[in-house]
């Protein structure tokens, strides 16, 4: 069930019921795309699939999708005015309460969408916020996730409070009540201090847990312990392939961002030498900026790793794109340059030819099944012969 954050605290009118009791809202799913291909990788994928996969792990139903080809989105509505005509007949005939955009809307393109439409708009940015809010089982990881939540409305404060800000104050006619402030601007004020003082105190907390984690780094390779971190686009196996390598009890679920908070264990190599193993969060095509900085912290078990060990869902249809996306986020975390493993995981259920042109691509790539175990022993070699390459390089 979206969480209040997302859908304000109004619940919509328009809902569905999933057997269990719980309201899901009705969403209209949008975006706007150029002439070039929007696939990539092993087939044709549709640009708003993945935006479908985010709203239904948000446990909101996808009542249908409205793409336009333009160059770019319109400044003040996203879409042509032609086309939030269309939508806001969509909205109507189809009994929706919000539409989400897969992109990230200035707060003026959701003030003039909602008018227009009479229905909640968010975009790919806040649903993946919530996502991100509802999967945070650690006090570090609901942290972070209202870190990011407050960077991303800290600035769109200014659309919320713009109608308040005209109600007195500011300059006047010959310069007469220069200085003066209404009480909209006042109370937006008082808003956007008590944000910047609460992300003081997330930023103060994440930081002292970050140095907790920075020592316990620090003993590991004062031992001499090689670590290995699991990365990969979400929802690629990466936690069903650390049960398989460690035999550890990570979650495992058909959900994106399922994991968020790092899960550390130790394995041993063909030859016996011992590594730590970490399954961290996965990425998205477009991570919010947001989450990348509050996560900074987590995401340094990648960065200090001496192994990548790359997970790619070989059964996806833009698995080269899911590639592309994660190698992005890894050199915004610092770890581009990293020695890396890519692992094509769930060979199982992913058509041979698909799974033979990755290999193409990638030709030191190891294909594994996690779910049934299959490949997994050629991939323990194949770590250790990894581990002892970094050695050698370093």
């Amino acid at each position: 069930m979206p969480g209040t954050w997302l859908l304000g605290s109004e619940r919509p009118a328009a809902q569905t019921d999933d057997g269990t009791g719980r309201e899901r809202p009705r969403a209209l799913l949008l975006g706007v795309r150029g002439d070039e291909d929007p696939g990539g990788g092993n087939g044709p994928a549709d640009p708003l699939d993945e935006l479908e996969r985010l709203a239904e792990t948000d446990g909101v139903d996808v009542a249908g999708r409205m793409v336009q080809k333009r160059a770019r989105p319109d400044p003040a509505t996203y879409l042509g005015s032609g086309k939030v005509d269309e939508l806001a007949g969509m909205v109507r005939d189809r009994d929706a309460a919000l539409v989400i955009a897969d992109s990230e809307l200035s707060p003026a393109q959701v003030r003039n969408l909602e008018e227009r439409l009479g229905a909640r708009v968010v975009d790919r940015t806040a649903l993946i916020l919530d996502i991100f809010a509802q999967h945070a089982r650690s006090s570090e990881g609901k942290a972070q996730v209202e870190l990011a939540q407050l960077a991303y409305q800290l600035p769109r404060l200014r659309g919320q409070g713009t109608e308040l800000s005209r109600i007195g104050g500011g300059r006047t006619a010959g310069g007469a009540g220069t200085g003066v402030r209404g009480p909209g601007e006042m109370r937006l004020e008082r808003e956007r201090r008590h944000l910047r003082r609460r992300m003081t105190t997330l930023r103060r907390r994440i930081a002292e847990i970050a140095q907790r984690r920075q020592r316990t780094r620090s003993r590991r390779r004062s031992n001499r312990v090689p670590s290995v971190a699991i990365t990969g686009y979400t929802n690629a196996g990466k936690s069903a392939l650390l049960n398989r390598l460690t035999g550890a009890d990570a979650l495992v679920q058909d959900l994106l961002f399922a994991t968020l908070d790092p899960t550390v264990r130790r394995s041993r190599t063909p030859d016996g030498e011992e590594y730590t193993l970490t399954d961290t969060v996965g990425f998205v095509r477009h991570l919010p900026h947001q989450l990348v900085d509050a996560f900074r912290s987590t995401l340094e078990e990648v960065a200090d790793a001496d192994l990548v060990l790359h997970v790619v869902d070989a059964s996806a249809p833009d698995a080269v794109d899911q590639v592309t996306a994660v190698h992005g986020v890894l050199s915004e975390i610092g770890a581009g340059d990293h020695p890396e493993l890519i692992v094509l995981n769930k060979t199982d259920v992913a058509p041979p030819e698909w799974v033979a042109a990755l290999q193409a691509l990638y030709p030191s790539a190891v294909p594994v099944s996690a779910r049934t175990g299959e490949g997994v022993e050629a991939l323990r070699p194949a770590i250790q012969q990894a581990l002892a390459g970094e050695r050698e390089a370093r």
